[in-house]
């Protein structure tokens, strides 16, 4: 793509020659007559390098290098004149210019300058662009899953970041809700400002108060000193509203005008304080339901619903759990230092489960698994009893019998019951011997003992 580049010069025949060269650069040249026209051009045009005079009538040359790096302190901009002189170039360089040529110059000269500026952008620019890159997978690294569920929201996620709007996250509790408000914030234009999180439903109703707010000293009893509350601590970044169902009615009030008029005052105080947060709620009841109820401020829903993100529970998206059990096996062999495995037959037991508490209750369990594992592996018999007995309920033929009750068989039997459900599932005996772990020569003898091949 061409660059484009503004000349800045009351000199007719300058601009002339500057152009003719910038030409021959497969460059497009936007030229101005004076310094106030210069920066206009600027405003209208999208430019990636100016080159001005420094000495020209009204606006001269310097006073067009202060105006853009105010405006746009990106974009290199070099100076020219015929009156230049070490002091002269120490200054502009000083106030920021890319470069300082003095005239008489020479085309190869301007060629370079030129040349080495429109390099240092595409440099630039190619930064910024794998800075990116790396910082969305690093934003979305937390939330672990491969199923079209997740890479919608993944989708919904950086959609929405960029913008201003607010944004209210519902899911069952253990979804992961925080990680995709952090995410969102890491995407967002506010990444290098405080994300600060507030989980309303630990706070009474006049702690809570406080805590968003802050309060003077005084306020109340055993309020011994000014404390900033957590609007003004998140001031220019994200405000995340964790449990957002168990906000009182009175504080609601006060939050709707925060959000309407962005302004509040701190409990006990009478100064009134400017704030520029983005909120982002969560919640795992229907807002909808407690506003029939009278329990939630309609107006408020409204403001805080700009946008709606819904989490799929992890039973939503099975596909996933082993994905997730490999995530925080690693996550947990890296703490403990050890370095546990999951048979394949115990992972087939993990990936059955409905998972109620969703990742949470996935995690919990994975590190419990590793911290009281004291072989290297988990097998069957190392699983809680609530997920072997919830397991046993479900009716899954195999080719034999249904789900069977793990406590009253050997391993061989689990083992033999594990192999015989993988084949009904898999298509060919290749890809049960890879999912399962053992050669094929390992899989046809036990095929063989059990009378099927």
């Amino acid at each position: 793509m061409k660059k484009n580049i503004l000349i800045i010069d009351d000199e007719t025949n300058a601009r002339a020659g500057l152009k003719r060269v910038l030409e021959h650069l497969d460059c497009n040249v936007v030229e101005a007559a004076s310094g106030s026209d210069g920066i206009d051009a600027f405003r209208k045009n999208k430019i990636d390098l100016v080159i001005s005079d420094l000495r020209m009538p009204g606006a001269d040359g310097m006073s067009v290098l202060e105006a853009l790096q105010k405006e746009a302190p990106e974009t290199p901009v070099v100076l020219i004149t015929a009156y230049g002189s070490g002091e002269a170039a120490k200054k502009a360089l000083a106030k920021g210019a890319y470069d300082f040529i003095s005239k008489p110059f020479d085309i190869d000269t301007i060629e370079l300058v030129v040349q080495r500026a429109l390099k240092l952008l595409d440099l630039k620019s190619e930064n910024e662009s794998l800075k990116s890159i790396v910082g969305e997978k690093k934003a979305l690294s937390l939330i672990v899953g491969n199923s079209p569920p997740v890479k919608q929201l993944f989708q919904i996620i950086k959609q929405v970041a960029p913008t201003k709007s607010n944004v209210l996250i519902e899911g069952e509790s253990g979804t992961g809700k925080e990680l995709i408000a952090n995410a969102i914030h890491n995407l967002s234009p506010r990444h290098n400002k405080p994300f600060i999180p507030v989980h309303c439903a630990s706070f009474q109703e006049n702690l809570l108060e406080s805590e968003l707010f802050g309060h003077e000293k005084g306020a109340f009893t055993g309020a011994i000193a000014r404390r900033l509350g957590r609007f003004e601590l998140a001031d220019k970044g994200t405000l995340f509203l964790d449990e957002v169902s168990t906000i009182p009615l009175s504080i609601q009030v006060k939050l709707l005008r925060v959000l309407q008029e962005r302004v509040f005052e701190r409990v006990g105080g009478t100064e009134t304080i400017e704030t520029n947060v983005r909120i982002v709620a969560a919640t795992n009841t229907s807002l909808e339901k407690l506003i029939e109820e009278g329990k939630f401020r309609e107006d408020l829903y409204y403001r805080l619903n700009v946008v709606s993100l819904k989490v799929p529970p992890l039973r939503a998206r099975p596909e996933d759990i082993k994905l997730l059990i490999k995530h925080f096996l690693e996550k947990f062999n890296r703490e403990t230092g050890k370095n546990i495995i999951v048979s394949p037959f115990a992972e087939e037991i993990l990936e059955s489960y409905a998972w109620p508490g969703n990742v949470r209750e996935l995690q919990n369990t994975i590190e419990s698994l590793v911290v009281l594992c004291q072989g290297h592996e988990i097998t069957p018999r190392d699983l809680p009893q609530h997920i072997l007995g919830a397991t046993n309920k479900k009716t899954i033929k195999t080719t034999d019998e249904e789900f069977p009750d793990f406590d009253n068989m050997t391993l061989p039997e689990i083992e033999k019951w594990m192999i015989l459900r993988k084949l009904e599932k898999v298509k060919t005996k290749s890809d049960v011997a890879k999912q399962l772990g053992i050669s094929r020569r390992n899989l046809y003898r036990r095929l063989n003992e059990y009378g099927v091949m």
